[in-house]
């Protein structure tokens, strides 16, 4: 993900975090919610199937991928009506497009696999806290193997997807374990499960009675407050040059 590079390495990585929550992160939670919504209210599939998980995998891929280039494409316009071109030529459009599929094919495996998880732990009776950091963890998984297939596959294809290496093994992992943090504040927005346990619920709890545009609100919104936080923390005390945020 290329971004526009700042002086102060620290401030550079929470100036990318922020970019990357407003382009990605939200957009994920919203059209993994959006998906939910149709898979379950117009194509009648019930949670527990793997039509459902695929059904919500794809909305949150193709969440980032939108967000990703839309974003791009309205900063590049940005910067052109601002004049300042030698930033507006640093965006290129086809290099974006290349890095919005490669995060969509590694959402889509995080995206999938989320409910699967979820039911799984909710199963065992585990209490809240084991739920969101199995999912953290499980999801976090699923998203770096989606980065690490997508970079093997789709390399072949996209100049501008780099094959695995030891390094962005690295940096993969750095975002990854954010990812995770994505998705497991994502958990908070069930208030049905164990809700005196649940410490999110009242912040992005989605009630029954919720319409659908604002319950697709707080899934972008629960997303993006796991990520910030995850992601403030490894920016805090993540050595410089580890991060998949430094150099950028």
């Amino acid at each position: 993900d290329d971004s526009a590079s700042y002086t102060n390495p620290l401030v550079n990585r929470f100036l990318i975090t922020a970019e990357v929550t407003v382009s990605k992160i939200f957009p994920a939670g919203f059209g993994w919610q959006a998906s939910s919504i149709l898979a379950s209210d117009h194509l009648g599939y019930s949670s527990d199937t793997m039509a459902f998980a695929l059904t919500t995998g794809l909305g949150d891929a193709i969440g980032v991928l939108a967000g990703h280039v839309a974003y791009f494409s309205l900063k590049k316009a940005y910067l052109e009506q601002t004049a300042d071109s030698s930033e507006s030529n640093s965006i290129d459009m086809e290099r974006e497009t290349q890095t919005g599929i490669l995060l969509g094919t590694a959402a889509l495996c995080s995206g999938t696999a989320w409910q699967p998880i979820v039911d799984t732990l909710q199963s065992l009776q585990l209490p809240f806290l084991q739920v969101f950091g199995g999912t953290w963890i499980g999801c976090g998984t699923a998203f770096y193997f989606g980065l690490r297939l997508g970079r093997t596959v789709l390399s072949g294809f996209f100049p501008h997807i780099h094959y695995p290496t030891f390094e962005n093994g690295r940096t993969d992992k750095s975002l990854s374990a954010a990812i995770g943090g994505a998705t497991g504040f994502f958990v908070g927005t069930d208030v049905g499960y164990l809700p005196g346990q649940n410490f999110l619920g009242g912040v992005v709890g989605i009630a029954d009675g919720t319409s659908s545009l604002v319950g697709c609100g707080l899934a972008g919104s629960a997303t993006s407050l796991g990520f910030v936080t995850a992601q403030s923390t490894l920016n805090a005390v993540y050595p410089r040059g580890r991060l998949w945020n430094d150099g950028k």
